[in-house]
């Protein structure tokens, strides 16, 4: 095993400068569907762990703690830890004859060129990646499993499964007490999981362990301080604090019935955070209450103790593990939050998807589907293949034909000529009513000497455009108010002249 450890150090480091020239050569590709990047993506992730394996079996030999591999650099120079001097070619010959033998013996570990039709077929493959139908190669989440257990939940609420896709990640409206439950807990550890889950099949080339210690930390600066949202104050340094409010100072009272009128309830608390039996009249618990003021715990007689009780030592350590489990809780909740920041597209995209469905009749799904077969069909076939639309529809931004619910929506079917744009057609009536504002239908105003104003919104045909203008000049013209003959001034005697006439007789001196 020994003899070969050089020639295996040479080629593992081979196999890394091979993998890094197809990594090189893979990403240099522009994927043409959101399906060729995940498969490109996870080309690339399944050929940067091979070299993160190669890599750590050559730091094992460069360490080099059992020393092989400093015994065989010396035994190239015809030395060797049991003969000082050895002949230099005739150990040159042993060497070369056993790594001639090595390849003989195994010839895969011959150089391979990225050029090789082994290396085509490696950027070429398509690896398996698990989705279910309602995620759609990875465009949509699928949260109908624990939306069940969400709504069947004491923290859940009966609603939609489209509203519940808006509150999912809104956990700071849940109490306290309902997220230290084991269910809660439950929830929200399948539900950090599956986003997990989902986030690596489709970003497979995105660190999440380094985004996961970054959110760690700041969760930890901001646990210390009781910022975190949701969870205000509830750190393990002050979580003893309502015991604490809970307890009555008895130096500023001498007797029970003093103690009386502190209330039952403010008794009642202060019994519980002693480990105290809380029951009775309000005298019987300020006179077991008092008892604690004189007499230590440990002294106290256990019949005053709740049953299995030890003290304020027990409650103690309670809530000192209830401390250690919200901040657990906590934990999960901060990660899942972060992961719902990054796929927060997903989201919104989802979110839409489920409104759209609810949206369209059933002969309208049927038709949906049917188009989403033909285009996933389209998909895997070559690019020059010809795209099938049977129904004409409008190609869309990614050069396939428009959902036919979208067609529909935006009334695509219908048609509006405009004469002043030149007799151009508009489709739907969103580009009709948008193309008043557009440069050809300016330009068409501007030739016709008319302004385009909102009073010529609607109107298409150019006899009618010129009609309305002249309307509208000869309104302007009637009605145009003319200050020179209608302002109307008055002299020191009263006497009323307009403009003109008063600055007339102003200027003469006669006013």
């Amino acid at each position: 095993m020994s003899s070969t450890l050089l020639e295996g150090t040479r080629a593992n480091h081979e196999e890394v400068e091979r993998l890094e020239r197809l990594i090189v050569k893979d990403l240099q590709t522009d994927p043409q569907t959101n399906k060729d990047r995940l498969h490109q993506s996870h080309r690339v992730r399944n050929m940067i762990e091979q070299i993160t394996l190669t890599t750590q079996k050559l730091i094992e030999v460069y360490e080099d703690e059992d020393g092989a591999r400093k015994d065989e650099i010396a035994a190239l120079g015809g030395q060797s830890a049991t003969s000082a001097n050895v002949n230099v070619f005739s150990a040159f010959y042993d060497r070369l004859k056993e790594i001639r033998e090595y390849h003989r013996r195994h010839p895969a570990a011959r150089y391979v060129d990225t050029t090789d039709d082994e290396s085509e077929q490696i950027l070429k493959e398509e690896p398996t990646i698990e989705f279910t139908g309602e995620e759609a190669f990875g465009r949509y989440l699928d949260l109908h499993e624990l939306y069940n257990e969400y709504i069947n939940s004491k923290f859940g609420q009966h609603t939609e499964y489209s509203a519940y896709l808006d509150v999912f990640s809104d956990t700071a409206r849940i109490s306290r007490k309902l997220k230290l439950t084991r269910q809660y807990r439950e929830y929200m550890q399948k539900l950090l999981e599956y986003l997990i889950y989902f986030f690596e099949r489709t970003e497979p080339l995105q660190d999440l362990e380094r985004i996961f210690s970054k959110v760690i930390t700041e969760f930890e600066e901001r646990w210390s301080i009781g910022s975190v949202e949701g969870w205000g104050n509830e750190t393990h340094e002050n979580g003893n604090a309502q015991q604490l409010d809970a307890l009555i100072d008895l130096d500023y009272y001498s007797t029970a019935e003093q103690l009386v009128e502190v209330g039952p309830e403010k008794l009642k608390e202060a019994l519980a955070a002693l480990g105290l039996k809380t029951g009775g009249t309000a005298q019987q618990r300020a006179e077991r209450l008092f008892l604690t003021k004189d007499t230590p715990l440990e002294k106290l007689d256990r019949k005053y103790f709740l049953k299995g009780s030890r003290g304020p030592q027990q409650n103690g350590a309670k809530a000192l593990q209830s401390s250690e489990d919200a901040k657990e809780i906590a934990l999960i909740e901060a990660k899942m939050k972060k992961l719902c920041d990054l796929l927060n597209e997903t989201i919104e995209r989802t979110k839409e998807n489920i409104v759209k469905k609810h949206a369209l009749t059933y002969d309208e799904i049927v038709q949906e589907r049917e188009e989403d077969d033909v285009q996933a069909e389209s998909e895997s076939d070559d690019d020059d293949q010809q795209i099938y639309n049977p129904l004409k529809l409008p190609m869309g931004f990614d050069g396939k034909p428009i959902p036919y619910w979208l067609y529909k929506l935006h009334g695509l079917g219908q048609e509006f000529k405009c004469e002043i744009c030149g007799n151009h057609s508009y489709w739907g009536r969103r580009a009709y009513e948008r193309h008043f504002k557009e440069w050809r239908h300016q330009h068409g105003m501007r030739c016709l000497g008319i302004p385009n104003t909102k009073n010529f919104n609607e109107i298409t045909f150019i006899e009618e455009a010129i009609q309305l203008w002249e309307r509208i000049q000869e309104k302007q013209g009637v009605n145009k108010w003319r200050p020179d003959l209608e302002e109307e001034y008055e002299d020191k005697e009263g006497n009323i002249y307009n403009k003109k006439t008063y600055t007339d007789l102003q200027r003469q001196g006669l006013i």
